[in-house]
């Protein structure tokens, strides 16, 4: 179930985006969240991957934060790797933490190349969850954990017109897929000890007051950045967004697994 994608994370989606999130971060909760979906994962001293690390908010911060070995991040989009890199080049973080721009399609990294896999909302950018999360299970080493959160939908069936709205409004391509089926490509790949947790409630809230600012105080000084159109346009975004997580049928959650051995 994928949208045709008709928006890129160019500057003008990022610096929207970063508006309303923080720097760094593309998708809402902050290092808050991200605390959260690796909460009691032992990251320090360990080989880390964060797919879909967008322009390295989160990779720097788990990097700072947890101090594993080695952290690296890989998005298909080379700006916002070429972002990532240019605000990480000053932090001191040396070779443990790398960037890397990759293509569509397996990973470029040898089996067993990892102790943790972290994602936070960029999976459902990929609509093959069983191909997904047998390459994640292939590049863990036994014992390894998946470590994620990601936007998903309350159902696999049809989509209802709110919901179709939102995705062709958003413009990105989104592959989403219901728990049900994240939970089922995890088993098929392999993996056990696989628990979920719905966030729905949470960011209910939180997609009201996002939508506010974009239409309210942020509103003028992101018009002078990147233009009334594109603005109105998110607007219009964030809008038809409550409505579906209002609904439930957008359904933000947080999932972990892990490699038998």
């Amino acid at each position: 179930m994928t949208s045709e994608q008709t928006q890129e994370y160019d500057d003008a989606l990022v610096t929207v985006l970063e508006a309303v999130w923080g720097e760094g971060y593309l998708s809402p909760g902050g290092s808050d969240e991200i605390s959260m979906i690796v909460d009691g994962v032992p990251l320090a001293g360990k080989a880390a991957l964060d797919l879909g690390c967008g322009t390295g908010g989160i990779t720097r911060f788990l990097a700072e934060t947890y101090r594993p070995a080695r952290i690296i991040g890989i998005d298909v989009d080379a700006g916002l790797i070429a972002r990532a890199m240019e605000r990480a080049f000053t932090r001191g973080l040396g070779n443990s933490l790398v960037f890397q721009t990759v293509t569509p399609g397996p990973l470029p990294f040898a089996d067993s190349s990892f102790d943790i896999v972290f994602s936070k909302d960029a999976m459902v950018h990929i609509a093959d969850k069983e191909a997904l999360f047998a390459e994640i299970f292939r590049v863990l080493r036994p014992g390894g954990l998946v470590a994620a959160s990601d936007w998903m939908s309350s159902t696999d069936g049809p989509f209802s017109a709110a919901m179709s709205e939102y995705l062709e409004l958003e413009g990105l391509g989104f592959g989403i897929g219901s728990p049900a089926r994240y939970r089922s490509a995890l088993a098929q790949a392999g993996f056990c000890d696989i628990s979920m947790i719905d966030r729905n409630e949470w960011y209910r809230p939180i997609a009201r007051r996002e939508y506010d600012a974009v239409a309210g105080p942020l509103y003028d000084d992101l018009v002078e950045r990147v233009g009334k159109s594109f603005v109105d346009h998110e607007v219009e975004v964030w809008r038809s967004l409550t409505v579906v997580v209002d609904s439930g049928e957008l359904r933000p959650g947080h999932m972990r697994a892990r490699k038998p051995g």
